[in-house]
């Protein structure tokens, strides 16, 4: 008997010196599976996002300035929809969406995009003239079914149509031509006239560009060195 129960003594030692090491080693493997699932999704995660990448990298330089245009466009058609099953004016709907914040924004980028700068040049005064004129030409689809009309085949005029002085303008494009004439002769008569040569003033400069930064430093040292100015004019200068 006494034998027996030194047995179930030494037995249950052994399960309780065995039972923390078994446990320890549960906890590692199972921690050792969760690093493995985690390396895994790792490894999806990263083939995921080198795909995306690729195609990516395939796609135009611009593409996603395009699609945010593109989905613009979309949201704008269906507003516009929208707006036109409720018989509302969709572009005073949209003003009234704009802050005041975003609205003077949008007339300083307005008037940066097209300065008036003056008279820079011939070629870029006639340039932007061209361009105002052409931003002011609207379409008269009456006068042009009228005119095709009138002219019959020699309104599409091959090398063999004469069409020189057949041509009468409107009354009403007459007072255009007169009304734009009057506004130019307006507008122009604002502009500074260029100042005249003067024959008697000193010629102190070698050229146009040298002649204004003289004229600046007159301008803002011409008090200090009046005095050296002068003397050495006299030939009186030390």
């Amino acid at each position: 008997m006494a034998s027996c129960s030194e047995e179930t003594v030494t037995n249950t030692e052994e399960e309780l010196t065995e039972t923390p090491a078994s446990l320890k080693r549960e906890a590692r493997l199972r921690k050792f599976r969760e690093l493995h699932f985690k390396r895994n999704e790792a490894q999806k995660l990263n083939f995921k996002e080198v795909v995306e990448e690729d195609k990516r990298r395939k796609l135009p330089s611009n593409w996603e300035s395009k699609k945010a245009r593109l989905e613009w466009e979309v949201a704008e058609d269906q507003k516009k929809k929208e707006c036109a099953d409720r018989g509302e004016d969709y572009n005073r709907v949209k003003l009234l969406e704009i802050t005041a914040r975003d609205a003077a924004l949008w007339e300083r980028k307005k008037k940066k995009k097209n300065p008036d700068t003056g008279f820079a040049g011939y070629a870029e005064a006639q340039f932007r003239q061209y361009q105002r004129l052409t931003k002011q030409i609207r379409p008269d689809m009456e006068s042009y079914d009228k005119q095709r009309e009138d002219c019959g085949e020699d309104f599409y005029p091959t090398s063999n149509t004469l069409i020189h002085g057949t041509h009468v303008p409107t009354k009403e494009g007459i007072d255009r031509m007169v009304e734009d004439v009057e506004k130019q002769i307006e507008k122009r008569s604002k502009y500074s006239r260029r100042r005249a040569y003067n024959d008697d003033s000193d010629i102190d400069y070698i050229n146009e560009r040298n002649a204004k930064f003289n004229k600046k430093a007159e301008r803002f040292y011409g008090k200090y060195t009046a005095e050296i100015k002068q003397n050495l004019e006299r030939g009186t200068a030390v």
